[in-house]
């Protein structure tokens, strides 16, 4: 099964620290979304953590991991799916273009805030992806105000 993470799983130390399998780990996009820091923490109602929202010129770019079925259930679970996020099945975009179907989570509507910032322990798990993504993507992630700053 395919993952869409372009949070704090795009982390492949956090992938397996959370004992979650996987057995690929490349770049893909997702267009007509743009990454936003506005789904209010469990920990902090002050700090945001990623989520995609439509924006039709917008492109996220994440890492698409192939990951055993039989762990789609600790993906839920640290997700806080269907409480926190929703999961979706969507279309990613390879670097070869090829389009392929993939589980994403997105926020739900009543955990989502204005005016959220992201820790800096949390932008350091979206940039651990920086060996994937490519260096304008890296570069606005890094140009994130965190919370702590």
């Amino acid at each position: 099964m395919r993952y869409f993470a372009y949070g704090s799983n795009m982390d492949p130390e956090r992938m397996r620290k959370r004992s979650i399998s996987f057995s690929q780990r490349i770049r893909a996009v997702l267009e007509g979304y743009r990454l936003e820091f506005n789904k209010v923490a469990s920990r902090n109602p002050q700090e945001g953590y990623a989520n995609v929202v439509k924006f039709e010129k917008g492109i996220v770019e994440g890492v698409l991991y192939e990951i055993p079925d039989s762990d789609l259930s600790k993906l839920d679970r640290f997700e806080g799916y269907p409480d926190h996020y929703d999961r979706l099945m969507i279309k990613v975009q390879l670097d070869d273009g090829q389009k392929l179907e993939a589980i994403i989570y997105i926020a739900q509507p009543d955990r989502i805030a204005e005016g959220l910032k992201p820790s800096r322990d949390y932008l350091d798990h979206l940039l651990a992806a920086r060996d994937i993504l490519s260096e304008s993507y890296r570069r606005e992630l890094e140009a994130w105000q965190p919370l702590d700053q």
